[in-house]
């Protein structure tokens, strides 16, 4: 399940950065961190993957929104929106297409390869149970991530599928750092599009890179929506389904 990225992003982690265009002189990986709704965040996305493609910069666009080990290579510029979608199994994982087309789209048109970072969700039961995803995070920053799906799900999941839920959330950070560390050319910047959620220094993606991977995380700035998170996602949870509250 996605957070609610107005419940749990910004506010509980890290101070969400500025709009304006990154330094990246030496930065291997640029992990934009977004507000899954926020209005404004799809044109900043594409303005910096377009600046990074126009410079010859852009080596890859990472994407939460497409499970590991789907990619548009192979794939011509001149590929249609139908072709890159088949190619990310876009259809298969519920992002809405409009709002991520122009970043995808630009990475296509000049030549760069999309390609898919998140865990694949037939592997999400095993993460749950998966002990050794608890020894990723020191002791604090496993607090934090879980308080993390705690408020990021409203305080309404039973205590019993914090520990769970939280492995997910780790095993899906560990899928995107080893797509960016398989996608790193020298000279040139992955560019990773996820949840804000996923580009904290304490608790996310760059935890899992390889030193040698030199990162810059950009959480972008909160947006009001007036949406009722917590309301629509108790609407949301199974009839029947025990909460904390």
């Amino acid at each position: 399940m996605r957070f609610h990225p107005a419940v749990a992003a910004c506010a509980l982690l890290a101070g969400c950065a500025t709009s304006a265009v990154p330094e990246l002189s030496g930065v291997d990986a640029l992990l934009i961190g977004e507000q899954h709704d926020a209005s404004a965040h799809p044109g900043l996305h594409e303005r910096w993957v377009a600046s990074l493609a126009d410079r010859g910069r852009l080596a890859a666009v990472a994407i939460e929104m497409a499970e590991r080990g789907t990619t548009t290579a192979g794939l011509p510029a001149s590929a249609s929106e139908s072709q890159v979608q088949e190619a990310l199994r876009w259809n298969a994982q519920g992002w809405p297409w409009p709002r991520y087309r122009p970043a995808v789209m630009a990475a296509v048109r000049a030549g760069v390869p999309v390609l898919g970072a998140n865990l694949p969700r037939d592997q999400q039961r095993a993460a749950m149970q998966d002990r050794s995803l608890d020894q990723l995070l020191p002791g604090p920053a496993l607090k934090a991530q879980q308080q993390a799906v705690r408020l990021g799900h409203c305080e309404l999941l039973p205590e019993s599928q914090i520990t769970p839920m939280t492995r997910v959330q780790i095993a899906r950070d560990v899928a995107m750092a080893q797509t960016i560390t398989a996608a790193t050319q020298p000279g040139k910047t992955v560019v990773l599009l996820a949840g804000a959620g996923h580009v904290q220094e304490d608790v996310g993606v760059p935890r899992h890179l390889p030193r040698a991977v030199r990162a810059k995380s950009l959480p972008l700035p909160a947006e009001e929506t007036g949406k009722d998170y917590c309301e629509e996602f108790r609407k949301q949870m199974p009839a029947g389904m025990p909460s904390r509250s």
